[in-house]
């Protein structure tokens, strides 16, 4: 089993490493949150005084932080953990970031000796805690097929989708859809309640025609149609506004730099932000339902 240094407990983060202990690896944790780590350490993790023991004589270093901004700083800031990491370890960042941040951190490091992938995840809160992730890794074949052992113990798919940086791409791609589904399969879902039909049965007809899809599956944005999913807890748990926001900026920006065309994502970015300037970015995304909805 390997020793294992993870950064970033939150509700992502925190399950993530209550897996890895559970799998028998030796796991030492740094985060601001004192509940956060007394609850690993309760657990069995070895609680770092300081970020540098989440890298100092360990194989492997694991990062789950908001923005790029805090992964570059982690690693390449003044006091950066590039200063302590072992020769040949291996980073993995799990973080949702710019490809571009991801490129230079694995750049840098690998000019230090050290591994590097990023391999930002999917399945949210229920996935992390039942260890059903998808990872969606970026970085060498080498280093990929590393990392994707001790992925194997958080999560239940691994793809490899190119070089470092690849993974954060993939990541937005997939979240630009996931926005836009949801959107369309609330305004569906709607323009049926307003015309009189059931949300259930209407649910039931589009999953067995062509307008089937994950949202209407598996995330049903309308209350009390699906149980054990936000939309029926008042849209509290699960994928934060917020957070849906966030990668849809870095989906634009993306797209700026490629020159792609994107007008459903860039209306969608609008929209969720929109539910945040209506003060609705701690809701699930899936909230976006309530936009549609005649009784707001």
């Amino acid at each position: 089993m390997a020793k294992i240094g993870f950064i970033g407990l939150g509700n992502m983060g925190g399950p993530m490493a209550a897996n890895l202990i559970k799998a028998g690896h030796q796991v030492t944790v740094f985060d601001l949150s004192e509940v956060a780590l007394n609850t690993l350490s309760q657990l069995g993790a070895h609680v770092a005084q300081d970020i540098s023991q989440c890298a100092i004589n360990q194989d492997i270093t694991i990062s789950m932080l908001p923005a790029g901004k805090h992964v570059k700083s982690v690693y390449l800031g003044e006091t950066g953990l590039i200063n302590h990491l072992p020769k040949a370890s291996l980073v993995i960042d799990c973080s949702t970031i710019d490809a571009a941040t991801a490129k230079a951190v694995g750049s840098e490091l690998s000019a230090a000796g050290i591994c590097f992938v990023d391999a930002p995840v999917s399945g949210g809160v229920a996935g992390a805690t039942n260890g059903t992730l998808t990872f969606i890794v970026g970085g060498s074949a080498d280093d990929f097929e590393r990392a994707q052992v001790i992925l194997a113990d958080m999560g239940k798919n691994i793809f490899h989708a190119g070089e470092t940086g690849a993974g954060q791409v993939a990541k937005i791609c997939n979240n630009m859809l996931l926005s836009i589904l949801m959107a369309g399969t609330s305004e569906a879902l709607q323009m049926g309640i307003d015309n009189g039909l059931d949300p259930k049965v209407l649910s039931e007809i589009m999953l067995q025609s062509s307008g089937r899809n994950w949202t209407l599956e598996l995330y049903n944005p309308c209350p009390d149609v699906l149980p054990n999913v936000p939309s029926s807890n008042n849209y509290q748990g699960g994928f934060m506004v917020d957070l849906m926001a966030k990668d849809l900026g870095l989906a634009i920006e993306a797209a700026v730099q490629s020159q792609s065309a994107t007008p459903m994502g860039s209306l969608a970015k609008n929209m969720y932000n929109l539910m945040q300037n209506q003060g609705m970015g701690g809701q699930d995304f899936s909230a976006i339902f309530k936009l549609f909805s005649k009784q707001g």
